[in-house]
């Protein structure tokens, strides 16, 4: 497992509040003990928030096992993907049975391979999800000769999830990215795709899933490709507050959703409004703690400003 962590929402004291007149700093964080578990029961006071160094007030606080949820469920579809993508498909789908709750969440999937597609638009239907999953697929080598190339979009396809989809959302928002993490067309860089999952204030959880057997042949060497996306996707979630994990023979890919919906469910929404205030757009670092001893907590390590 590769590490990062939780980010984002609004919150007070026991109910969500949205506040316009306000620039409201949201955080998602989880906790863990030494052992890893998720721990459920801490109130405001025993966090700590700071801003650039400067200690925060914490006015919003909620724990996030009840509040709605938006999420993106981003497919590589390229050829590297062809040989796992059955497997993918089906945890997916086992996943989203689990975690969405057709009254309150809503979910969109986009595939990526040569292009960016939106397969399903946001939407609460679970027979929708399910419909949309089944068609999302590699293309065939005829369609690639007819495209002319062999890309991955990958960071294209964040840009396209967090810009055009989650930035207009105000519930909890999170990615799944599935994919081996190999980018080889994109317009926009990882920088680019980071910056923009942490202005929507997503939290991105990498699911890294590579077939070994897919390079060396048609897509070329393997070592290089498979260690530059696995270090992609890991810097993707500890920047934005979520988390990377390796499927393989120890972990399996049902395994990895097993984690991330625990995750999801064990969040806690904490807001503050930043005693300086942004006369700039600017990136100001965050640093969230417990006061209870040997607990770790993970949280994004930082915002954007919207003066």
């Amino acid at each position: 497992m590769l590490g990062g962590l939780g980010s984002i929402a609004l919150i007070r004291a026991q109910e969500p509040v949205f506040r316009s007149d306000v620039n409201v700093v949201n955080i998602l964080a989880t906790v863990r003990d030494k052992s890893g578990a998720y721990i459920r029961n801490l109130a405001s006071e025993d966090f700590t928030v700071l801003e650039s160094g400067r200690p925060q007030t914490i006015r919003y606080f909620t724990r996030e096992t009840g509040q709605p949820l938006t999420l993106g469920l981003l497919i590589d579809t390229s050829l590297s993907q062809e040989r796992v993508i059955d497997a993918e498909r089906g945890a997916a789908l086992r996943f989203l049975d689990e975690v969405l709750r057709e009254t309150m969440d809503r979910i969109f999937v986009v595939q990526f391979d040569t292009g960016v597609s939106i397969a399903q638009k946001l939407t609460a239907s679970r027979k929708d999800l399910e419909e949309s999953l089944s068609y999302v697929n590699t293309p065939s080598r005829a369609e690639l000769q007819r495209q002319g190339e062999a890309s991955t979009r990958l960071y294209d396809a964040v840009i396209v999830a967090c810009r055009d989809i989650l930035a207009g959302q105000s519930n909890r928002k999170a990615v799944i990215v599935l994919s081996d993490g190999v980018d080889t067309g994109s317009d926009h860089s990882l920088e680019s795709a980071v910056t923009e999952a942490q202005r929507a204030d997503a939290v991105v959880y990498s699911v890294i899933f590579s077939d070994a057997n897919a390079y060396g042949t048609l897509l070329g060497p393997a070592g290089s490709s498979s260690a530059s996306g696995r270090k992609a996707l890991t810097r993707l979630a500890n920047e934005t507050g979520g988390a990377a994990y390796e499927v393989s023979k120890k972990l399996s890919i049902d395994q990895v959703f097993e984690t991330v919906q625990a995750e999801l469910r064990s969040q806690y929404s904490i807001g503050f409004v930043s005693g300086r205030p942004a006369e700039a757009v600017e990136y100001r670092r965050l640093t969230v703690t417990t006061k209870r001893p040997g607990l770790t907590v993970q949280a994004r390590g930082g915002y954007w400003t919207r003066p």
